[in-house]
């Protein structure tokens, strides 16, 4: 499960899209075998931008291949926010979590899935701030950084 800002730092910091094309074909190969999904809340982060990364995300092969096709568990997104943020968020804090309780959420569907994401963990963040990684861990979902994701799935430029 990709957290939008791997593609984004992605993106703006290594592999800009119009000059390291290897590495996008790597993520629409990753994304058509199935081993890379991202919910459409993610998904959206981006897709409303504009640029060349939007551009890449918005091309109707991308789209169909990296989105998970799935529909949000209300029960499990309802857990996820009672226990990894709090619950009593108020409108605000809602708004700080924005749309990353959809991501532990989803991996929370199924027990192979791992998050990744570009945030480190900062436990002294609570409730609306709460970060990815501490999310993750609260509701015992394994995540890792970009790095140790390219890593894992042994990406290379030839």
């Amino acid at each position: 499960m990709l957290d939008a800002n791997v593609l984004i730092r992605a993106h703006e910091d290594y592999y800009p899209v119009d000059r390291v094309p290897p590495f996008w074909e790597w993520i629409e190969q990753q994304a058509a075998n199935g081993t890379v999904k991202m919910p459409l809340e993610i998904y959206a982060e981006i897709a409303r931008a504009t640029g060349l990364l939007s551009d890449w995300i918005n091309s109707e092969k991308i789209r169909e291949v990296l989105l998970l096709d799935e529909e949000v568990d209300r029960a499990i997104f309802n857990s996820v926010i009672d226990q990894a943020y709090a619950p009593d968020l108020n409108d605000h804090e809602f708004e700080e979590a924005g749309q990353d309780p959809f991501l532990v959420t989803y991996a929370l569907n199924a027990p192979d899935r791992v998050v990744v994401t570009k945030e480190v963990s900062k436990v002294s963040k609570r409730r609306g701030r709460t970060k990815v990684p501490d999310a993750c861990n609260a509701m015992g979902v394994r995540w890792i950084n970009d790095f140790e994701f390219y890593r894992e799935l042994d990406f290379r430029i030839r």
